[in-house]
């Protein structure tokens, strides 16, 4: 699946995104087109084209950036965005299966949640003693932050168990704490 994102700010300092990608079927030629776009932080709107062939979903794909880019819009480097990590406490040092199964929902939840409101995208998971780390890039930190808390609630997982940092893109080591606050503790990956 090939897939573009770009964003722009508006005259008011509103991040906006536009995103398009083509996706084949299962061993198919054709395919659907998807435009999303809307307010990072908020619902996007969707537009889809369905029985595309491949050679014209590609071919769509190259239009949408070009228009994007016409209209202002870019992609943001990840030099230019946050790490934002929702971070579950366990009570097991490993993690058990119970565990596995937290990483897979919540991770699924957050791509789609954060993914149709332009707020990021889950880079990866990882377990540390007592830990689960969930790794989001966010051009929206302070965004990001508050629809972390609410798409988990949605999820029915438990929040009580979740802690939220943010750092700069290239400096993971300044981690801050942003959920719960005031922090008990310095906010940690291991």
């Amino acid at each position: 699946m090939s897939i573009a994102r770009l964003y722009r700010r508006d005259a008011e300092g509103v991040l906006e995104f536009r995103e398009a990608w083509f996706e084949a079927e299962d061993g198919g030629e054709t395919g659907q087109f998807v435009v999303n776009r809307g307010i990072a932080g908020h619902q996007s709107k969707t537009e889809e084209v369905k029985d595309v062939a491949a050679e014209a979903g590609e071919a769509l794909l190259d239009a949408f950036v070009e228009q994007c880019l016409e209209d202002g819009y870019a992609e943001i480097r990840p030099e230019d965005q946050h790490w934002v990590i929702a971070q579950f406490a366990l009570k097991s040092v490993e993690g058990t299966q119970r565990d596995r199964y937290l990483e897979a929902k919540a991770a699924e939840a957050l791509r789609g949640f954060l993914g149709w409101r332009g707020l990021g995208t889950v880079e990866s998971t990882d377990f540390a003693p007592r830990k689960l780390n969930i790794r989001i890039l966010s051009p929206e930190p302070a965004k990001a932050v508050a629809a972390v808390r609410v798409c988990i609630k949605e999820a029915d997982l438990d929040v009580t168990k979740l802690s939220i940092g943010v750092a700069p893109y290239s400096d993971l080591s300044a981690l801050k704490q942003k959920h719960p606050l005031p922090a008990k503790a310095p906010f940690t990956l291991d």
